[in-house]
Order: structure tokens, then sequence, then C-alpha cells
């Protein structure tokens, strides 16, 4: 019998929401409730003849994209297959057997999947009324440690730390230490946080920016998010990537995406505006929801009995939400933002749970 490696054997498969069978309605992936830019779709389309070619390894439009809408260097701008591979890269080029890599209670939990395939130790600081804790972060931190990782605004919970706090971490923290922000909601925050003082961090040498163009740019099929990478950081990752990433059309629609930011920003609006308005209704049912800087929102139930009922009597109705059971947060559902109707829907059944 053939056998995987020992480690890899012991590994658990990555678990993916449930989509739920035909004819549901999935609140459980945090896609865009909106398509993605016109302009996007047309780039697709328009380079479709090209498919027999290798796409261009050094992504030029898609990084000059990136670099004129955040006045960055493109030069330090590295593009992956969505952020998932950017962090899977970033821990096999710097973390191995005996090393930590620190996260926190709710962050993304691919980081300990990645972590678990290299034989790194991963550790989870603990969070404060579900978001990120700078000063227990900075208590984790051991000789071991490798890489933190913090995601903001927070994935499942949608809360959202200050830049200062982000630099504060920063400071705090070794040199040795590489720090991660995972910034994948960030276009749903940047009128609260200025990104450009985070952008800022990759010039010390030791911080990596990483974002996506699967939720405010409505591509999450596209598979296409980037980074802002110092350039000894880069030099180790590139090595790592598939130098064929992400394929022509994608690289197309990404680069119209990021440049059609009033379509970005029309949908970040769109969505905030259904997610406030759902998370009130949520709220007068006497259900705690934090507040929410992405495009999701995490109701919290009186107990995981009453959010396992939820969950069935949403399942009935063909309406599926993400249970967080393996955050341990068995008492919660995620629901991703989607038309309001359909938010009409999943209120009008938790509703019935709850009274």
């Amino acid at each position: 019998m053939i056998r995987a490696v020992p480690h890899v054997a012991a590994l658990a498969p990555y678990a993916l929401a449930d989509l739920g069978g035909e004819g549901v309605i999935s609140l459980a992936q945090n896609e865009s409730a909106f398509a993605a830019s016109p302009a996007a779709i047309a780039a697709g389309k328009a380079v479709l003849e090209q498919m027999p070619l290798y796409p261009d390894p050094e992504w030029p439009e898609l990084r000059a994209a990136v670099a004129e809408v955040h006045s960055l260097d493109p030069v330090k701008v590295l593009c992956g297959a969505g952020s998932m591979e950017l962090i899977g890269c970033l821990i096999r080029a710097f973390a191995g057997p005996g090393d930590r890599v620190l996260g926190t209670d709710y962050g993304y939990a691919f980081v300990a999947s990645a972590s678990a395939q290299v034989q790194a130790d991963y550790v989870k600081a603990r969070e404060r009324e579900l978001t990120v804790s700078v000063d227990d972060i900075l208590a984790a931190v051991t000789s071991e440690t490798r890489i933190v990782f913090v995601c903001n605004p927070g994935n499942p919970t949608g809360t959202l730390i200050p830049n200062a706090e982000i630099l504060r971490l920063r400071a705090g923290l070794p040199a040795d230490v590489l720090l991660v922000v995972d910034q994948a909601y960030a276009e749903f925050a940047d009128a609260d946080n200025d990104p450009g003082e985070i952008f800022a961090l990759a010039e010390r040498g030791d911080t990596v920016v990483l974002r996506t163009l699967s939720k405010a740019f409505g591509l999450a099929g596209a598979r296409a998010g980037w980074g802002y990478f110092p350039p000894e950081i880069a030099g180790e990752v590139r090595k790592l990537l598939n130098p064929n990433n992400i394929s022509i059309p994608s690289q197309a629609m990404a680069a119209a995406a990021m440049r059609d930011q009033v379509h970005m920003q029309d949908v970040v609006a769109k969505a905030a505006a259904i997610r406030d308005g759902f998370a009130e209704g949520c709220r007068a049912l006497g259900l705690t929801v934090p507040q929410s800087h992405t495009n999701f929102v995490l109701i919290r139930f009186a107990s995981p009995e009453q959010a396992q009922a939820a969950d069935a009597a949403l399942r009935e109705q063909k309406l599926l939400m993400r249970g967080m059971g393996g955050y341990g947060l068995g008492d919660c559902l995620r629901a991703t933002i989607c038309s309001q109707p359909v938010m009409d829907r999943a209120l009008a059944v938790l509703k019935g749970v709850v009274k």
C-alpha cells in the first residue's frame, strides 16, 4: 500500500463550507452579493482567444493596476491564486518543524492548515470580545515564533482594530518575526483605516500585507489575490509560487476590476447598508451581533442548541449559513450578506426560531 508521509496522513482536509445542494441559497461562503464590474467581465471575454498561451508570470497589468490605485511600488506587489496561495507560500518559506506560527482565537483557519503542512506549531493568542488583542499577541510570542498572522477585519467575527494597534503590534514584535496582515475584507473598512499606513510597514522589511479580489470586487471564481512584500521576503516566496498561477482571463478581469473603484465602492456601500439593516433586525430579536466591517455578520445565539435549531430551520427554507463550531463558536452562525429579499427571508426564519 502506498502511504503518504506521516504528517500529511495525519492532516484533516481543509473544511470548506457546505454548499447545500440544488436550489439552496448559500450565505456561507462570503461571496459578493453583487456582480463584478462590467469592465472586468468585458476584459475577461476580450482575452479568451489567448487561451493557448501560458499566462504572464509577472502579472504586469494587475500589478500596475494595484500600484496605481494604492500608490505602491509595483515591483513589491506579488499576486497569487487568491490570498490563500500567498499564505501557504509564506508559511512554507519561513516556518518549519519546531517553529511557531502565531494567530488569534478566531483568525483565518487556513493558516492552521498551512502550518500543519510544514510541521510548524500553530498557536492562538486570545481575542477579547471577539476582537484581536495586541497585548495578548505580544504576550504569546516566544523564541520559537517565526510568523504572526492578524486578520483585520477579522473573519469570522467581522470586527476591526485601528491601524494604531497594528503599528503598535509591529513595534512590539522582535525584528526576526514576520508580521502578516491579512486584509481580505479591507475594502469594507478602508474608510475607517487609512490603508497607506499599513502598506508602509512593508518598507521596514519585516511585514507583508495581503488582499484579495474575491470579496468586494466579486471575483471569487477568478482566484486572484495580491500582497505588498518587502523585496527579500518576496524573493523567497516567488520560489514557491506556481509560476503560471493566475489565468489570462483572471489577470485581465482582476486588473479591470481594480481600476473600476467606483463600481467596487458602490458594491461595498450597498452590501454595508443591507448588512447593517440585517444586523439591527437580529439584535431586535435579542441576538448578539458584533459590529461588522465586512460583507458578513456573526450571529450569536443563546446557546449552541438554539444555533443548531436556527441552522435546521434555515435549511428547511433552502437557506444556508456557516456553522462556527470549528472556531469554538458553537453558539454562532455566520451569514454572508446577500440581496435584500434573501436577507429578509433569513431574518423571518430567525424570528420564528427565537420567538
